[in-house]
């Protein structure tokens, strides 16, 4: 099975492309939303992901519990997540163990049978936050990007709409 992890920007289109990628595999498809819908903002922007996708896709909303969610799909079908970056996030503000999350993360990844394919943030190319909580972000979003990156079989680099394979 294949392991891909699309890395991009904001509004890179690295949503879109890792959506079109992960139909490559089949249907149906699992996408896993890592995201919290707490504000009208992140209604709006669930609302026009899920417009993206036909109704071939199910859905699941797993802000914390990715490596057990993974577990419980096992093979049946591709499976998205989106986004790990915002799985980072929801740990942090949790003050859960990131590196063990992570670690358990990329060895579930290495021992799945299914096609899998995650989307990420790359957040390390700009300055350096001016806070500790945005500094630790920044530096576990990195080390979980190289942990990820390290175990796909293939990852694409996402800007301006316009992916290329770098694995």
């Amino acid at each position: 099975m294949t392991i891909s992890f699309f890395i991009g920007g904001a509004r890179s289109g690295k949503s879109k492309s890792a959506e079109i990628h992960t139909l490559k595999f089949g249907s149906p498809a699992t996408y896993i939303a890592t995201c919290e819908v707490l504000d009208e903002e992140m209604a709006q922007r669930v609302k026009k992901h899920q417009a993206r996708r036909d109704e071939s896709w199910s859905t699941l909303f797993t802000p914390l519990n990715l490596t057990n969610e993974l577990r419980k799909i096992g093979s049946n079908g591709p499976i998205l997540v989106d986004c790990l970056t915002l799985w980072l996030s929801n740990h942090l503000l949790k003050k859960n163990d990131l590196e063990r999350e992570i670690d358990e993360l990329a060895n579930s990844l290495k021992n799945s049978n299914a096609n899998i394919v995650l989307v990420s943030n790359e957040v390390g190319t700009g300055i350096v936050p001016d806070n500790a909580l945005a500094r630790e972000f920044r530096d576990n979003a990195g080390f979980m990007n190289q942990k990820i990156a390290s175990v796909s079989d293939e990852v694409y680099w996402v800007v301006a709409g316009i992916q290329t394979q770098i694995k």
